[in-house]
């Protein structure tokens, strides 16, 4: 693979301000994206009920295809949005019940692209996706963070950390 990039989009709303800037970002880089809204993925669940679901599969294809993984995701009450708390916590399955597809995991990059009404955002925001990934052995290339109040046609969307 050749550093080959994908943006896993966990957003509510389909036009919403996350999606207006993962958009305007996968123009301008030709970055993939994966839209989570787009798949029926359930809640983590110990007894694994749920393996019939769409998460085994997308992880599949997505660490198959990808190098790097750009998580984007709305702030809700100062956190991922719930979307992607639920991908994240099916992590839980690589560990558990998918321990050669988890093993993939080791290696790959990621970044984190957050929005919200505010210019910035407390660095400890971004804490489970660094200790995800260090747990998991990957690599934590950084992150952007975009105010949606002075979105406008003129803002420059950038990725300094890819």
């Amino acid at each position: 693979m050749e550093n080959k990039k994908v943006i896993i989009l966990g957003s509510s709303r389909k036009n919403g301000n996350t999606t207006r800037i993962v958009d305007e970002i996968s123009k301008d880089t030709g970055i993939d994206v994966i839209d989570l809204s787009d798949y029926n993925i359930s809640y983590y669940d110990y007894e694994s009920k749920n393996k019939e679901d769409d998460f085994l599969p997308l992880i599949r294809r997505v660490l198959e295809q990808y190098d790097t993984l750009i998580f984007a995701t709305p702030i809700y009450w100062y956190n991922m949005s719930g979307i992607m708390k639920v991908f994240f916590d099916r992590f839980s399955d690589l560990i558990r019940i998918e321990k050669e597809t988890g093993r993939k995991l080791r290696g790959k990059k990621i970044g984190v692209i957050s929005n919200s009404h505010d210019n910035e955002i407390e660095d400890s925001f971004y804490i489970p996706f660094k200790k995800s990934a260090d747990y998991l052995g990957m690599e934590y290339l950084g992150h952007a963070h975009f105010n949606a109040n002075i979105l406008n046609q003129q803002t420059k969307i950038e990725l300094t950390f890819i």
